[in-house]
């Protein structure tokens, strides 16, 4: 076939595409409604990975699975849109990691509003002018996110679904590199770009004042003269800034796991996460004991770190994720057992492990 001919083919196999789309998001609003009825949530993780799973099964090429997935988020995004119009909620504004996690998760069809602080986030779902939220858990470098640890031990809301984001930061700014005197950024940022700073601009000569995100971090070097963000480079063209320097962190595979907090969890999926919080009763050995019951029935633990209790002096919060799903026979089982040598122990959330 010819180039004419050869376009005329992609026009009729769009004609399909478009017939066909449609006559799935007409099936989407019936399962809006049948959602409405029963009172479930409109936004349901474990359907979202079978859906991706079964087109990544079907995929026989030459697109690859990572354009299909960018594809599909988008149509499973217009679908929700028409079911309801949800909202989520993420730290800081447009350009912010979180607001590009939340975009990577539910796609550019929803509404979203951005929040300044992680408690905001966990308060504007709470009191519900957002479904959802978004929010940092774990940096690969730095490790987990305080605040948002300790507002999971505190709130009823429920961990639903988990993604990991590869992170990378610029030095934006108005003026030259020379003349730079103050960089803003998240505390997070701060310590993950430490050695750089300490090379190119050492605290003795340059002073580093944190913010409580990225985005306020842009703002506010936008307003004043001599001073600079460590920022995602997508903040730069949004709030007038050029990117001075790029790719300044100090490790180069730095990744961060953001969670998504809602009124439930997701239901099995048969590959899965499950969050716990725990404090414990002072004794020899009691968290050996503890963690006795997973080993026992080969539920394998992929994560444990201690916070301190604010309320308490010289008290813990104990941060478990182990696989499997709450509803899971041997994990119920474990938990009891735990449950039962625990001053405190609290579900986070069952999830889908991510892709």
């Amino acid at each position: 076939m010819d180039l004419k001919q050869l376009r005329q083919k992609i026009d009729g196999i769009d004609a399909r595409l478009v017939d066909l789309l449609n006559e799935r998001a007409r099936a989407s609003l019936e399962v809006g409604k049948v959602k409405v009825k029963t009172g479930k949530g409109i936004y349901a993780p474990q359907r979202e990975r079978q859906v991706l799973d079964g087109v990544r099964a079907l995929n026989k090429g030459p697109m690859d699975n990572a354009a299909f997935e960018a594809i599909y988020r988008e149509i499973m995004s217009a679908s929700l849109s028409l079911e309801k119009p949800l909202c989520i909620g993420y730290l800081g504004a447009e350009g912010s990691n979180s607001h590009s996690a939340a975009l990577k998760k539910f796609g550019a069809q929803l509404n979203y509003a951005g929040c300044a602080s992680i408690a905001e986030v966990f308060r504007r779902v709470e009191q519900g002018s957002c479904d959802y939220g978004v929010v940092p858990i774990e940096n690969s470098v730095e490790g987990v996110v305080t605040p948002t640890a300790d507002l999971l031990a505190e709130s009823q809301l429920q961990v639903c679904a988990q993604m990991m984001m590869k992170i990378s930061y610029a030095l934006l700014a108005k003026g030259s590199f020379s003349k730079i005197r103050k960089v803003y950024s998240n505390p997070q940022v701060f310590a993950q770009c430490r050695d750089w700073l300490a090379v190119h601009l050492p605290p003795a000569s340059v002073c580093q004042i944190s913010t409580a995100s990225t985005t306020d971090a842009a703002k506010i070097a936008a307003s004043e003269t001599n001073a600079a963000a460590l920022a995602p480079v997508e903040c730069a063209p949004v709030y007038g800034l050029t990117a001075l320097r790029e790719q300044v962190q100090d490790i180069a595979h730095n990744s961060t796991r953001f969670f998504v907090i809602g009124p439930e969890d997701a239901l099995p999926t048969g590959d899965d996460r499950t969050s716990i919080v725990f404090s414990i009763k002072d004794r020899v050995g009691v968290l050996h004991s503890i963690l006795a019951p997973f080993a026992a029935r080969a539920i394998s633990l992929t994560r444990i770190e201690s916070r301190p209790i604010k309320k308490k002096a010289w008290d813990y919060y104990f941060f478990v994720d182990f696989k499997g799903h709450r509803q899971d026979k041997k994990v119920q089982e474990a938990l009891h057992e735990v449950e039962n040598m625990c001053k405190f122990l609290k579900i986070l959330g069952s999830y889908p492990e991510a892709a």
